[in-house]
């Protein structure tokens, strides 16, 4: 009988956790909130229910400061927050437990969310280099979002291994 693996025993996989824990709790659910109830920001608008105060000034210094698209929002941006919101939440929830416990039956999940997140970063990588809110801070971009590639080609290399990725007979 194949068991799990403890997870003090997956340092890379400690590290899978905290990365789909600060997606879950910070980008997804503070982030991307704030980029749907605030889908403009032309004219007057005021503070949305959530997330608090502290944290939409957060995100509009950092996109008045260094991500003219993410203050823009054009319709095709504002599909990808709601991909990251309906879709990358939710697996991120799943994800944390499947890592912490060691459950087999997020590998395939974590193929799509790994794919399709590359893909979506790269649309944006893309825009933020060379689209009409490209950014003045390029570099720094890059470095920002890096972990968003990382991860997800860490995720598909570490799921390749073995279809019981988190378990030993």
């Amino acid at each position: 009988m194949e068991r799990a693996i403890p997870l003090r025993e997956r340092p890379l996989d400690i590290a899978f956790v905290v990365f789909f824990a600060f997606n879950f709790f910070f980008i997804t659910y503070i982030v991307d909130v704030e980029q749907i109830m605030l889908p403009s920001l032309e004219g007057d608008w005021e503070y949305p229910i959530w997330p608090p105060r502290v944290f939409v000034d957060l995100i509009h210094w950092y996109g008045s400061s260094f991500d003219p698209v993410q203050m823009a929002r054009p319709p095709w941006w504002r599909a990808t927050i709601w991909t990251d919101s309906l879709f990358y939440g939710p697996y991120y929830g799943f994800a944390m437990y499947a890592f912490i416990k060691g459950k087999n039956w997020i590998r395939i999940p974590t193929f799509l969310w790994a794919a399709s997140l590359i893909t979506v970063v790269g649309v944006i990588l893309f825009e933020e280099t060379v689209g009409p809110y490209a950014t003045p801070h390029t570099g720094m971009v890059y470095a920002l979002n890096s972990p968003w590639v990382a991860f997800p080609a860490l995720a598909i290399a570490r799921m390749w291994k073995s279809e019981t990725p988190f378990t030993k007979g």
